[in-house]
């Protein structure tokens, strides 16, 4: 049963997350017990219990910058003023924007014919070029922003408040993640059935058109739906075991390994896609552009939610350790 968690609960659990671990039992129990203390204190000269948690979790003030005093780490680099501001959000850029860049670049060459090492080489260097402008351009305007002010506050940063306390971090597997995994993979299984028995586009002159070749039956998607069963069974051991560890998101990664792999086998010996679904939807002057193109986007598509669904198994398993 899911517990709501309590501001100090929220408080505490944001504090923790840039503590190292070996202190991390210790100082959360610490913090709880002073912010308790003064709560007790201003219960008992007559504040309501919600209104001094409040007051108490306000004064303390941002809590990365209480585990900062906590643990003896300097917020320096521009100034302690815009310090966290700046580095959340240099994490949240260098998060997004390199990844993206990676996929449109490595689309773009894959789709104009480019050899394999010049698009490894090329995305390798777009990448690395990204990561260095976002960490400059964005530590320059930060720079210039508060030499500017010259002291006094321009308003640029917003002081900290309460609703800025993120949500108290999953320990345990939810149920709302199995619910999610188990209701997409019968989706999915319902897709790929609907595409073999009916299809995905109707033509009065030729009936319905599947999208995937029809090839691929009986055993390929068979062995598509054996991993697909599997992976129901992964997500219901770990939503029973409570959490995810190293096994479960190795196994994770594995057969997202086999799915994706699979897939580009196959859209390599052009085994995948119906060749009659181009050029039965597509005109004949662009249907031969389009068959090129789709399978390129489709294998990167599937690549890419293989690569994030893997990488989100290990983040759980680290962040539920």
């Amino acid at each position: 049963m899911t517990t709501t968690a309590t501001l100090t609960d929220r408080y505490v659990d944001a504090a923790m997350r840039t503590v190292p671990e070996a202190q991390r039992a210790d100082l959360a129990a610490e913090l709880r017990a002073s912010i308790d203390d003064q709560i007790e204190a201003r219960v008992e000269q007559g504040e309501p219990r919600d209104g001094a948690e409040r007051a108490v979790l306000t004064e303390l003030g941002d809590p990365d910058k209480l585990a900062a005093q906590y643990t003896d780490r300097p917020l320096w680099l521009i100034g302690p003023r815009y310090y966290l501001t700046w580095w959340r959000l240099l994490k949240l850029l260098w998060a997004i924007v390199p990844a993206c860049a990676a996929f449109g670049v490595a689309l773009g060459q894959t789709i104009a014919g480019e050899p394999f090492g010049t698009i490894v080489g090329t995305v390798a260097a777009v990448t690395m070029s990204v990561i260095v402008h976002i960490g400059f351009w964005t530590t320059l305007v930060f720079f210039i922003v508060e030499r500017a002010e010259r002291g006094t506050d321009s308003g640029f940063v917003s002081a900290w408040t309460l609703d800025q306390l993120p949500e108290a971090r999953e320990r345990r597997a939810s149920l709302s993640d199995l619910i999610w995994t188990l209701v997409f993979l019968a989706v999915a299984a319902g897709a790929i059935l609907w595409d073999h028995f009916v299809g995905v586009v109707y033509f009065s002159t030729g009936g319905w058109v599947s999208f995937l070749n029809p090839g691929l039956w009986p055993w390929w998607i068979g062995a598509l739906f054996v991993v697909m069963a599997v992976e129901a069974l992964l997500a219901i051991s770990v939503y029973a075991k409570g959490r995810w560890d190293v096994g479960s998101a190795t196994v994770n990664l594995v057969l997202n390994i086999v799915v994706a792999g699979g897939a580009l086998w196959l859209l390599v010996n052009q085994q995948l896609l119906n060749p009659e679904f181009f050029t039965t939807v597509i005109p004949a002057d662009s249907a031969e552009t389009v068959a090129s193109v789709v399978p390129t986007v489709f294998g990167f598509v599937v690549v890419g939610i293989a690569a994030w669904d893997s990488v989100d198994g290990y983040l759980k398993a680290h962040r539920q350790r």
